[in-house]
């Protein structure tokens, strides 16, 4: 383990931009103490009888980060990385993220240490219902709402629906992220790398920017419809990875083709149109913008030296370490940050939230119209307090952010 990785923990790095924002704000030491320790924290064991008769035993966490703005929300994270401390930083993340967007949500995750890709889908069932019969006494469509998040999906979210409901009744608000016939909102699926593709396109005409070469850690979910939204808007996609390694063609991808791999879950590594290169490599080609799209920690001061990029756009969460941050400032190289760049999911689940309490589902353009006015404004907050103050862009957007939740946990008098 590098010096770099005993130094920065997920939890010390949101830590590390929560206390910049919040010193360019003048928060005082009892507001900043009450806005970055989590509210709570759950810790379950899941055991799972496997086909084979073996049985394992997983752990899994709940942390429920600050709910003064509205119930807790985030995702259900089902990977090897999910421990306590990686929860608790992308809950925290969850907060300043719902805050930034503007929607009536707190900031919680979830999660299971576990390798979903290894478990057969009625072993999955399985695990997906005993961790939530474990957690659903702090669950609630007016308490914590979750969502899909690496590892899980809609399948996943419906098993949690059904589960809770056995003994709360048909609840379909209870998770976002759910099947369209289940209660699902039109668009949620693609809507984290279709809110990426906004911000993208925002930023090109105010940052100068091109997308005649652009390169994307991360194949999931966020990353292949991030890759389809940028190739309808003309972009060229020249290198993608997933979890088996990565490919670079620099004439191009063909990002439909491909979306169909994923969606076979056929390794990348098997197109034959395209060089293999590794998961490290990718993030060094140059490039015009690099998407990191998979899981945190990618950017270090260990490889930032060698990015050849020209902007980054964090579509995945926290892929950014303190130290990699501060090579790429000084580089001049900027990083739109995590809790604006991807908060197209948020804001969507948000809408399938209200969709379901109302009883009333929305077409697609209302919801693509609804989310582009959400993201624009919270671009348009960030781009201004970047410019006006002079700060990054990441603490610009937590300015944003933790300004609106010290408000709101003020007005409650969580102080008195």
């Amino acid at each position: 383990m590098s010096n770099e990785q005993k130094k920065e923990s997920p939890t010390e790095t949101v830590s590390h931009f929560f206390n910049v924002a919040a010193e360019q704000l003048g928060l005082s030491e009892e507001i900043c103490q009450t806005l970055i320790k989590p509210y709570r924290e759950i810790t379950v064991e899941v055991p799972l009888r496997r086909n084979n008769g073996h049985l394992d035993l997983y752990t899994g966490y709940r942390v429920q980060h600050n709910g003064s703005r509205g119930p807790y929300k985030g995702g259900i994270r089902f990977h090897p990385t999910a421990d306590i401390e990686d929860v608790r930083a992308l809950a925290a993340l969850m907060t300043w993220k719902t805050a930034l967007a503007d929607i009536p949500f707190g900031g919680a995750k979830g999660g299971v240490t576990c390798n979903a890709l290894e478990l057969e889908k009625d072993e999955l069932e399985r695990l997906t219902r005993v961790f939530t019969s474990k957690i659903s006494l702090i669950l609630g469509s007016q308490r914590d709402i979750p969502a899909p998040d690496m590892g899980t999906d809609a399948q996943v979210m419906a098993w949690m629906m059904d589960e809770y409901g056995k003994r709360h009744g048909h609840t379909p608000e209870i998770v976002t992220g759910k099947p369209i016939e289940l209660g699902g909102s039109i668009g949620r699926n693609e809507a984290t790398g279709h809110g990426t593709s906004v911000i993208i396109a925002e930023a090109i005409t105010d940052f100068n920017l091109s997308f005649d070469k652009v390169v994307i850690q991360g194949f999931g979910n966020v990353g292949s419809h991030t890759a389809l939204y940028l190739e309808q808007m003309g972009a060229k996609i020249i290198a993608i990875s997933d979890y088996y390694g990565a490919i670079h063609n620099p004439n191009g991808l063909l990002i439909q083709q491909l979306f169909q791999y994923a969606a076979e879950r056929r390794p990348l590594t098997d197109y034959s149109d395209a060089d293999q290169i590794s998961n490290q490599e990718i993030l060094e080609l140059e490039c015009d913008l690099l998407i990191p799209a998979a899981i945190g920690g990618v950017i270090t001061g260990e490889n930032a030296n060698r990015i050849q990029a020209s902007a980054i756009f964090e579509a995945a969460n926290s892929p950014t370490t303190i130290s990699g941050e501060q090579v790429l400032a000084d580089r001049g190289i900027p990083v739109f940050p995590d809790i604006l760049v991807n908060a197209g999911g948020v804001i969507v689940s948000y809408f399938e939230w209200v969709q379901n309490i109302q009883q009333f589902r929305w077409d697609i353009n209302r919801v693509d119209k609804e989310m582009k006015e959400m993201l624009i404004k919270a671009y348009k907050n960030v781009s201004e307090i970047h410019k006006s103050k002079g700060v990054s862009l990441r603490t610009a957007a937590f300015i944003v952010g933790v300004e609106r939740v010290a408000k709101s946990t003020e007005l409650r008098g969580y102080l008195t």
